[in-house]
């Protein structure tokens, strides 16, 4: 498939302060570079353009949109991946996915891993797959088109986790490539799962950080 990324304008800067930033990705930007000279447009390039001290601690799929935390020095940079290692950064995200979700809230645990055949692409697998947990909360139900809009929290930080979780209870997210039937695919022009929440205490400062980012559809 063709790496076609958005026209770069300008960053879309959420937070920022000498020891770190936080950045709304948008969707169809990949992270970090990928392979292949083509490949080489993604936001972290974009970023260090400006801040050339910037490094990556986390990432969002390349259809996924969304905020971003980003550490500025190597310090930082260890810091911030302490807290994700210990889960002591919330995140949220919004999804629209097929179909009518019965329950207000519930939790989705099944164990994740890569299937190597069929790369990037992940799955269920209960023997070797590593355990994998995402909440999940109704917002709405459009019945004109048989979707349910959700808040999601994943507990656990695995590859593709959001997409293979509501695939695997038959809610495709809308517009997801990978996983969801050709329906599902349709019904949206791109993958609709957005980060849009992130909160930690400052790594330097104590200061308690909350940034909320709403998402475009």
């Amino acid at each position: 498939m063709e790496y076609t990324p958005p026209p770069h304008i300008a960053l879309d800067i959420y937070y920022k302060d000498e020891y770190l930033l936080v950045i709304n990705k948008p969707s169809g930007l990949l992270s970090v570079p990928g392979r292949g000279e083509d490949k080489q447009d993604c936001l972290i390039s974009r970023v260090q353009s400006e801040y050339p001290d910037s490094l990556i601690v986390h990432r969002l799929d390349m259809s996924t949109s969304g905020l971003m935390l980003l550490a500025r020095g190597k310090e930082l940079e260890r810091s911030l991946s302490i807290l994700f290692q210990n889960r002591e950064i919330n995140k949220k995200y919004i999804a629209v996915v097929d179909g009518k979700i019965m329950a207000n809230s519930g939790v989705v645990d099944l164990p994740l891993i890569t299937d190597w055949p069929n790369r990037p692409k992940q799955k269920v697998d209960f023997e070797t797959g590593k355990s994998s947990i995402t909440s999940y909360r109704r917002l709405s139900f459009n019945k004109n088109n048989n979707t349910s809009r959700l808040e999601l929290v994943p507990f656990t930080g695995r590859t593709h986790q959001l997409r293979v979780h509501l695939m695997s209870i038959n809610n495709a997210i809308l517009g997801d490539e990978l996983y969801a039937n050709k329906d599902a695919r349709e019904k949206a022009a791109r993958l609709l799962l957005h980060a849009s929440y992130l909160s930690f205490q400052h790594p330097v400062t104590g200061e308690f950080i909350e940034i909320k980012s709403e998402p475009e559809f």
